[in-house]
């Protein structure tokens, strides 16, 4: 399982149905430890943002096949929760949305490089080297050279691979020669990070002025999915080197403002969701 596979930068408009699954449970199921939820809530829920029954249920089984969820029959019922290994991704998302932000304004001039020399034929452990390295924050310098700001652990994200061998990690600063905003602008693409949160600030200001909102269960999905979608390929670049009016910050705002709206709708999923206490899987 990779991170990459359950928040894609490649998704459209519209989430695909493993992404507003993980959302679901992290909205709903993260903060409740070992918990199981009814499939036939699981369904109502993300048909109101319009996931049909059927690709509900077939992507609850490829998620249980790829470990990131675990079943329990009770009954005739059959009920979902998480793995430790879904369960560490949606803790790190978690902390991207609500911790961090995303607005990097306390940079402390450090750099964080990963240089790393793979065979020509390991093509798949380089894809999710490279998916791994930008969720954490890392764009290419050069073709075997990533550099994130700050210091970055993702030591355990290597080990993680089998790649230990075949990586190296340095924490440094630059010369003054260096211009910052120059690798900034060579390093990262701008221009789309930036119009990934225009566009959220757009559709999500025009939801503000919409009054009540009558179905604030899947509207937050809806948000949550959608902002972790467009944080995912920010690396949090520091606010002082990046152009002026950076759009990161009036997003965020948003993005606050409507989870505050719809802040609602954590209680009332706990009273509308049918759950039942998991069982520890044996080890």
């Amino acid at each position: 399982m990779e991170d990459d596979d359950i928040l894609d930068t490649a998704e459209g408009p519209q989430s695909r149905p493993q992404s507003l699954m993980l959302t679901f449970f992290g909205n709903h199921v993260l903060e409740e430890g070992d918990l199981g939820v009814y499939s036939g809530s699981i369904i109502d829920v993300l048909g109101r943002v319009g996931v049909g029954e059927q690709a509900v249920r077939s992507t609850l089984t490829r998620m249980v096949n790829r470990g990131l969820l675990q079943r329990q029959r009770e009954g005739r019922k059959m009920f979902f929760g998480l793995t430790p290994q879904a369960t560490r991704v949606l803790i790190d998302g978690r902390t991207r949305i609500w911790k961090q932000g995303a607005v990097n304004d306390d940079w402390d001039g450090s750099w964080t490089l990963l240089g790393f020399s793979l065979p020509d034929s390991w093509k798949r452990q380089r894809h999710d080297l490279r998916s791994r390295l930008t969720w954490s924050g890392f764009g290419a310098l050069y073709s075997g050279l990533w550099i994130a700001p700050g210091h970055v652990d993702v030591s355990a994200v290597v080990t993680e691979l089998g790649l230990t061998a075949h990586v190296k990690i340095f924490h440094a600063q630059a010369a003054e020669v260096t211009d910052i905003e120059r690798m900034i602008r060579e390093t990262w693409d701008l221009e789309s990070i930036a119009a990934r949160y225009v566009t959220f600030d757009k559709r999500w200001s025009a939801h503000l002025g919409n009054g009540a909102d009558d179905d604030p269960i899947g509207t937050r999905l809806r948000l949550v999915s959608e902002w972790l979608r467009t944080i995912r390929t920010d690396p949090r670049l520091p606010a002082r080197h990046l152009p002026p009016a950076w759009p990161a910050r009036t997003a965020q705002e948003t993005f606050h403002r409507v989870a505050e709206q719809t802040h609602p709708a954590l209680e009332a999923a706990r009273t509308a969701l049918e759950t039942t206490p998991l069982r520890r899987q044996p080890s």
